[in-house]
Order: C-alpha cells, then structure tokens, then sequence
C-alpha cells in the first residue's frame, strides 16, 4: 500500500511539473473521471459487458479444455500425435485470426466469447494433461492392483491430483479472458471498457484510456481473488503455501 501511495504521488507531481498532463494523465484526474463514471452507471455498464465475456470464454474453456486434457493423457499415442498442431494453433496470434472470428461469429457477444475462448482453454489443455501426467504411477497400479474401476481411478485419484493445476490455469486465464474480451471490443463494439479505451484513444483523451486501463486493473485483481479463495476452499491443505 505504501508503494501504491508514494508511486501515485510521484505521478501526480511530475504530471503537474515536468510533463503535460496530456501524456500521462494524473491519477487525480483518472479518480474523478471514475467517479463520474460510477456516478452515471457507465462505468458498471462497461465493466460489466467485458466481465460477461470474459466469463462466458472461461465457462467454455474450462470443460472443453480439461475434457481434452483427460482425453490426451488417456491415449498417449494420441497425444503425441497432436501435439506440434496443438501448439501450433496456440502460437497463433489471435490477432490474426480477428478477421475469420468477425466472418465466422459476427460482430456480436459470441465472437467476444469465442476470442476468450481460443485464448483460455489452450492453457487448461496442457494444464489438465501435464496434471495427470504427474500423477503418482505407483499409485495408479496399486488402484488397479486393488481392482479400482477406471471410473473410481479417475474420480478418486486423477480429478484430485490435477485440481491444483486447473485452479494454476484458471488464475493465469483470468488476465488471458480480460484480455480476449477486450481484444474481441476493439474489433467491433458499442460499448465495454475496450471499447470504452479506444473511443478515448480515438478522441486523444489520455485519462479516459488510463480509467480504462485502471478498471481493468481492478476487476483483475478482484477476480484473482476470488479464484485464490475458491483454492482455499477447495485445497485446504494448501492454504499455508
């Protein structure tokens, strides 16, 4: 907090001594601007939109992802097989892709969705089947020695040995979801906080692009939060790592 504090003044002194507030804004303008925004329910509105398609492009990355992981480590031949194209489709810039997502899905909620989505669940693939590659061998083949279904092996064993490595990619997805949806609103939209920082870029409004850039910020961090309450809750036995 105390460098949150002395990094803000700093901002603030330089933005009023040294450089024209136009470059870099000033964090007191930036609180107002947010103020303002709150006050007129804009702010809510915008954050919200982003938040949905962030949420909606983990939603289905998630399951999709973690059932492809599984899927992998079950057939290793398979796995082998896909790897250097799983890859190679992750190293995609999406940007790239932009103009297949616009001709595909539009310039609705739906392409936003499946711009987080083609960010997010590359991550929870190789998370799901990097997890299950680590499970214990030892204590598969004393499961299956004691004649364990597979079911029960996967429901007992491998779902709870690879949750630490979902709830990984979940929090590393949160920034990857804000940033798809975001991405997704600077090709096309009406309204959203990427939306709402290129009309201020658009219009050279510096603190607009900065109060943006902050809520962004902020819901990242709120978001992370609750993702590492959730592992708390989930993996108790973690909670003093």
């Amino acid at each position: 907090m105390l460098f949150l504090l002395v990094s803000l003044a700093l901002w603030e002194i330089i933005s009023r001594t040294v450089l024209d507030p136009f470059w870099l804004s000033m964090p007191s303008l930036i609180a107002g601007r947010l103020w303002a925004l709150g006050a007129s329910g804009d702010l809510f509105l915008h954050a919200g939109v982003t938040l949905w398609q962030a949420f909606l492009g983990l939603a289905l990355g998630l399951p999709v992802g973690v059932g492809a992981g599984i899927v992998l480590a079950a057939y290793p031949r398979l796995a082998e097989t896909v790897d250097p194209f799983l890859m190679g489709f992750y190293s995609l810039p999406r940007i790239a892709l932009a103009p297949l997502f616009i001709i595909w899905f539009g310039i609705g909620l739906f392409s936003k969705v499946m711009m987080v989505f083609s960010l997010v669940v590359f991550v929870f693939i190789l998370n799901a089947y990097q997890g299950l590659r680590e499970v214990d061998r030892d204590l598969l083949n004393l499961m299956r020695t004691m004649r364990a279904s597979r079911s029960y092996i996967v429901r007992r064993v491998q779902i709870p040995a690879i949750l630490p490595w979902i709830l990984a990619a979940l929090r590393i997805n949160v920034g990857l979801a804000l940033v798809g949806s975001v991405l997704g609103e600077l090709l096309g939209a009406n309204r959203g906080l990427g939306w709402y920082v290129e009309f201020s870029g658009g219009r050279l409004d510096t603190t607009g692009v900065f109060t943006g850039l902050v809520a962004l910020m902020v819901a990242a961090m709120i978001i992370n939060e609750a993702v590492k309450w959730l592992e708390r809750r989930l993996l108790p036995f973690r909670a003093g790592v």
